[in-house]
């Protein structure tokens, strides 16, 4: 005889009310590779590039439960002063977060949802250098935590006052833009 698993009483009930993330899908939203000087850029002897990335994250509410995060990747490679390539990709993903207390919204969307979309964006930029002509560029992991503080930082360094009697600057504004529907 099989058994059952037991519930306790409002079990079903505490389960519903449990924070929950899913990712419900991810997209490439803009994928841009140049080699402007190839294939003089890919001849042998160039020397190992200096590369810059840069690194953004938004976060959108689409719908009470809905969000679409975007992980935004500029790389620029140069050697001896010479652009080897650049390269842009723009990654989303639609995530549905649902009993997520208000006061932990902004750090999981722009945290914990890139840092989940980060493993396929390094995938894409790899196999897109690979297919340019050059080694594959195996990005570092990003400090989504640091990026997230710095973030926060420059907006309480903008909102402070800079002195003077007309008081502060303007706040940096929100990277998660809503719908206009409300939360």
């Amino acid at each position: 005889m099989a058994e059952t698993p037991q519930t306790a009483p409002g079990g079903a009930a505490s389960a519903a009310n449990q924070p929950r993330l899913t990712i419900q899908t991810q997209y490439i939203k803009d994928l841009s590779f140049e080699n402007p000087r190839a294939p003089a850029s890919l001849e042998p002897g160039q020397g190992r590039p200096e590369i810059q990335v840069q690194v953004d994250v938004r976060a959108t509410q689409l719908d009470a439960e809905r969000y679409e995060v975007v992980l935004q990747l500029h790389v620029d490679a140069k050697s001896g002063g010479e652009t080897g390539f650049v390269m842009e990709l723009v990654y989303g993903g639609l995530f549905g977060l649902a009993n997520i207390p208000s006061e932990s919204l902004q750090a999981l969307l722009l945290i914990e949802c890139p840092r989940l979309l980060f493993p396929f964006a390094r995938r894409i930029i790899a196999d897109t250098t690979r297919d340019g002509g050059f080694p594959p560029l195996m990005l570092d992991p990003i400090d989504f935590i640091g990026l997230f503080r710095r973030r926060q930082q420059q907006a309480e360094a903008q909102a402070r006052p800079q002195g003077g009697p007309q008081g502060g600057g303007e706040p940096v504004p929100n990277p998660i833009v809503g719908d206009g529907q409300g939360s």
